[in-house]
């Protein structure tokens, strides 16, 4: 029992300890959190004055800019609105002067057309006076010498009649003779006129293309919308199309042969196709343009199989096929050095000569045709000078440079060559010797205008009538066309020689194309 006690009374001291302990403890931890809380408020105490006393000197700066900028910007609107005022009064006072200087001027011309007035009236009374006066001479002047007013007139006109038979006898002789000399002028004109009609007859035969239609209404979409389309196939064919009452048909009309080929065919495959319009015209006339190279290489091949000649270069053979698209006073140029070639080489073996190089001679002798309208100098220089950078033989050379006498034959080929020339220009109907001066006046036009500056292409159109200039538009403004066409006017007047008067058209025109995809 003693036992029992004794341990309860431990435990319970052992309780009161622990409590005691406890107690202490957490007084002690809560006298500790205060501390730290304290020095914490402290802390945050401190840092919120600073934060305080620094927030209140940036907001002072900033007060005190704006003021300064305020300041600023008072005195700048009061120096603008005194500079205003300014402007207002001198304003006034100019308005004031003008008003005053008005009114002068106003005074003036009142007093001025007083005054005018006044002269008016002492001009229609000395008027009056003077007829009087003019009334009473005639009077007495009849009294004194004893003839009327009229018998006067008819002696006075009788004397002038009399002075004046020689002079008019003089003066008719005089018109007679310049009447003579006008009809004698007039009388050349109209043959000369007659004659350059004719010549226009025959020369448009040989520079045009007849393109049949399927039908009438054709033509109407040919021409398009107010004349679009046909504006476009001829700005960039530079052919010149003849719409008429002709039926199922259009004449394509230019003096260069492969224009009115590319006409022609990119006429025949639009009217295929169906699809007419600016756009498309501009794209089937490129694909054109691109066949037709392979046709000209052909035309070449073609002419090189007819003679057996081999062994010649690409670019050579495309020259040789452009020569079908050129002409000499009306002959075809291939097909007269087709000739030149098949009778050179004949007489050739005749001699005992190399054929196929004086057939070789024979069909290249005028191969400076195929561009001599493109760069400068003879068709002779140009096509020796070709001759010799493609490595021609020297007696093809030497026949190129001979065949119009400009340099001596050195070979008998050479001579050949010159003599079938000769035989293939003058055979009958071989050559047309106002179609080429004609064709050559075309070039010469076109060459002036594509010697401007901004000038893009130039087409000579209507049997030489007119000029279409198409200039570039980022380097030709409005006002610089008409100073482009005045010179190139000025050019032709100066330069060539021409029946009737030529009408230059200068074409400006800005396209913005986009494609939708």
């Amino acid at each position: 029992m003693e036992n029992i006690m004794s341990s309860m009374l431990l435990v319970l001291v052992g309780l009161i300890v622990g409590i005691i302990i406890m107690f202490i403890a957490n007084l002690i931890r809560k006298n500790s959190a205060t501390d730290k809380a304290d020095k914490i408020l402290e802390s945050a105490r401190i840092e919120g004055e600073k934060i305080k006393k620094d927030y209140i000197a940036e907001a002072k700066n900033e007060a005190n800019e704006l003021r300064i900028k305020n300041d600023e910007e008072i005195r700048e609107k009061k120096a603008e609105m005194k500079e205003s005022e300014n402007r207002l009064n001198t304003r006034e006072e100019n308005i004031e002067r003008r008003d005053q200087n008005l009114q002068k001027r106003e005074n003036l011309l009142d007093e001025k057309e007083k005054n005018i007035l006044d002269k008016q009236k002492d001009i229609q009374e000395q008027e009056a006076n003077v007829e009087k006066l003019k009334e009473e001479q005639l009077k007495l002047l009849e009294s004194i010498s004893g003839y009327s007013k009229e018998k006067a007139r008819e002696l006075v006109m009788k004397k002038v009649e009399d002075a004046m038979t020689l002079e008019i006898a003089a003066y008719i002789k005089e018109k007679e003779a310049e009447a003579k000399l006008e009809v004698d002028k007039k009388s050349k004109n109209m043959l000369v006129e007659s004659m350059q009609k004719y010549a226009s007859d025959v020369v448009e035969e040989q520079t045009v293309t007849v393109v049949n239609l399927p039908s009438d209404d054709m033509k109407g979409r040919i021409i398009g919308r107010e004349g679009r389309n046909i504006r476009t196939i001829e700005s960039v064919t530079g052919v010149d199309l003849i719409i008429d009452d002709t039926p199922e048909a259009i004449v394509l009309s230019s003096f260069d042969p492969l224009r009115r080929e590319i006409a022609r065919i990119t006429i025949e495959t639009l009217i295929k196709d169906g699809r007419i319009h600016p756009a498309r015209i501009e794209e089937i006339y490129d694909k054109t343009c691109k066949d037709m190279k392979e046709k000209i290489i052909e035309y070449g091949q073609n002419a090189l199989f007819e003679l057996g000649i081999t062994k010649v270069e690409p670019e050579l053979i495309e020259l040789i096929g452009k020569l079908q698209f050129r002409t000499s006073y009306g002959q075809n140029a291939l097909r007269h050095s087709i000739e030149v070639a098949q009778l050179a080489g004949i007489m050739a073996g005749e001699l005992g000569e190399n054929e196929m190089l004086a057939k070789r001679a024979g069909l290249l002798h005028d191969i400076g045709k195929a561009i001599d309208h493109e760069i400068e100098g003879s068709h002779v220089e140009i096509g020796a000078n070709l001759a010799k950078k493609y490595k021609e033989n020297e007696i093809v050379i030497n026949a190129i440079e001979s065949h119009h006498g400009d340099s001596e034959s050195k070979y008998v080929i050479s001579e050949l060559v010159a003599i079938a020339d000769t035989l293939s220009a003058t055979r009958p109907g071989a050559r047309n010797d106002s179609l080429e001066n004609y064709v050559q006046r075309l070039h010469d036009l076109e060459n002036i205008a594509n010697d401007q500056k901004g000038v893009d292409t130039a087409f000579a159109m209507q049997a030489g009538r007119e000029l279409r200039v198409i200039v570039k538009p980022e380097e030709i403004n409005d006002l610089e066309s008409h100073k482009v066409a005045r010179d190139i006017k000025n050019r032709i007047e100066e330069e060539l020689q021409y029946p009737g008067t030529i009408k230059v058209t200068v074409i400006r025109e800005t396209r913005a194309i986009e494609e939708a995809k």
